[in-house]
């Protein structure tokens, strides 16, 4: 029998007998007494509305999943323009966890014996073309799932919303830059998630995010999800919230969305946490759904959590499986992933030796601290595993020597430069292009001291947050060819 309890935006579900009779949470002075989950759900409920307003973030919706029990909790506004409370049942856009979608049907389609993933990809899209011909002739499936094809990654045109955007997706790529040999290390690359997308299309024959709806949502139970505003529009939506300048009040977004012809790569998928849960439990379970069935194969369950590439030094995931992120912890191994989209961000983590999940969805503001905190007391309360302290930059930080980093590195969504000064000091300043300059995104400028060999730190921080920046390869005179900040941007000028 499952049940359920709910209280000013805290809901705990259940499937042990002796809980049945449950029907109050207990208030935050009592937190002593209680254990595992119950004692998670009454802190979450108390400190989530006060944690929020200590970060800025107008809004978020919390999901933990500790074995057959789930607890939630949700705290703040879905917009602040209209003040309407966030609930446990509200939607969140997921961003790039999306990918863990897409990752997943693609390998129902390798369950099925539709595709090799070592295959090249014009196996199934003969149309594919980059600029640089050799390349596509060899990216294959693999590389996409785990980043290193090694084109530009940030395309974001918009190609229309038809059910055929996809496919004029794909047709755009043919002038995109490949940044390095196929497989030659890792870059984020939201474009190859989109490709992969259009891969499913292709041999499911339906639109992608019918795909998504037949052969996962539906079979998981996951009731609150919405593919596109038109679905969205139906429930009790969060709205995303930006800084028009630095430092500026946040503001309710003047766009939802991101284009439909991203959305495999996570440009609009929208849900509450308790429902991405559900993706995270059958991974858990080997691949079943709730009713027992086979969503996918215990062995594409253990693929995708299989390390393919090791990450650069940047403070993130210690390596990259077939679409999750992998964490090689303190206690233990998790995988994972995070998203961000316009002004919303959501982060999923998973303990698959515990069967401990949580799922935490935030729209704006510092939501990196709301990550670190909830995050923090989950893991390490119900998987045993502890979060590593975030990077901060020393007071005696030394200065790097300038020349291996100063120059201009580009992308499609920001050019950024390093450049030294009279006093020896290293300056960064990125300017936001493209999509990113038409959204607001606001101009950074830092200075940049010594941390781990050339992996450098910001002093000032972005969101609330001193994101490390690797500085790789060489030119053959010392100077670095990328910087790495998940994403590789090529070195352009000197």
């Amino acid at each position: 029998m499952v049940g359920a309890d709910e209280e000013c935006g805290f809901r705990r579900f259940y499937a042990r007998p002796e809980s049945s009779g449950r029907d109050t949470v207990p208030k935050p002075d009592g937190l002593d007494e209680l254990e595992g989950p119950d004692k998670v759900g009454a802190w979450l409920r108390h400190r989530l509305p006060g944690l929020l307003a200590e970060s800025r973030v107008p809004g978020a919706a919390v999901a933990v999943l500790a074995g057959d029990e789930v607890v939630e909790a949700a705290a703040g506004v879905l917009s602040t323009a209209t003040g309407v409370g966030a609930t446990v049942d509200s939607l969140f856009q997921i961003g790039s966890i999306t990918k863990v979608v897409t990752a997943t049907l693609v390998m129902q389609l390798v369950d099925e014996g539709r595709l090799d993933l070592d295959a090249p990809v014009r196996a199934v899209l003969p149309e594919f073309r980059i600029a640089d011909e050799r390349a596509a002739r060899r990216i294959t499936a693999r590389q996409l799932l785990c980043h290193v094809a090694g084109f530009e990654g940030d395309v974001f045109t918009d190609t229309g919303k038809g059910d055929d955007c996809l496919e004029r997706y794909v047709g755009v790529l043919h002038d995109v830059p490949q940044l390095f040999e196929p497989g030659g290390m890792f870059s984020y690359n939201n474009a190859g998630y989109c490709v992969l997308g259009r891969i499913v299309e292709v041999l499911r024959g339906e639109p992608f995010d019918v795909c998504a709806r037949t052969h996962l949502f539906a079979p998981l139970g996951m009731t609150h999800t919405a593919s596109d505003p038109y679905e969205a529009i139906v429930h009790r939506t969060a709205v995303g919230h930006t800084e028009r300048a630095p430092g500026a009040p946040l503001e309710p977004s003047r766009v939802w969305a991101l284009a439909r012809s991203n959305a495999p790569a996570g440009s609009m998928l929208a849900m509450r946490p308790r429902d991405l849960l559900a993706l995270a439990r059958m991974h858990l379970a080997e691949g079943r759904g709730p009713d027992g069935g086979s969503v996918l194969s215990p062995a594409s369950v253990r693929a995708m959590r299989r390390p393919q590439v090791t990450l650069p030094d940047i403070d993130q995931g210690t390596a990259w499986g077939l679409g999750w992120e992998l964490f090689d912890l303190p206690g233990g191994t998790v995988f994972g992933h995070d998203g961000n989209t316009i002004g919303q961000s959501a982060f999923l983590r998973v303990v698959p030796e515990r069967g401990v999940a949580v799922a935490i969805v935030t729209n704006g503001g510092l939501s990196r601290r709301v990550y670190a905190e909830v995050a923090g007391r989950v893991l390490g309360e119900l998987g045993g595993v502890g979060l590593p302290a975030p990077p901060m930059p020393g007071v005696a930080a030394p200065t790097p020597e300038a020349s291996r980093y100063v120059g201009t590195y580009t992308s499609s969504i920001c050019e950024t430069t390093v450049s030294g000064d009279a006093a020896g000091r290293l300056w960064l300043e990125r300017n936001p292009l493209g999509v990113t300059a038409d959204l607001d995104e606001a101009p950074y400028r830092t200075e940049l001291v010594a941390w781990r060999g050339d992996t450098l730190l910001p002093v000032e921080p972005e969101r609330g947050v001193h994101a490390p920046l690797a500085f790789l390869g060489d030119d053959g005179q010392g100077h670095a060819l990328y910087l790495h900040t998940g994403r590789a941007d090529r070195w352009a000028s000197r």
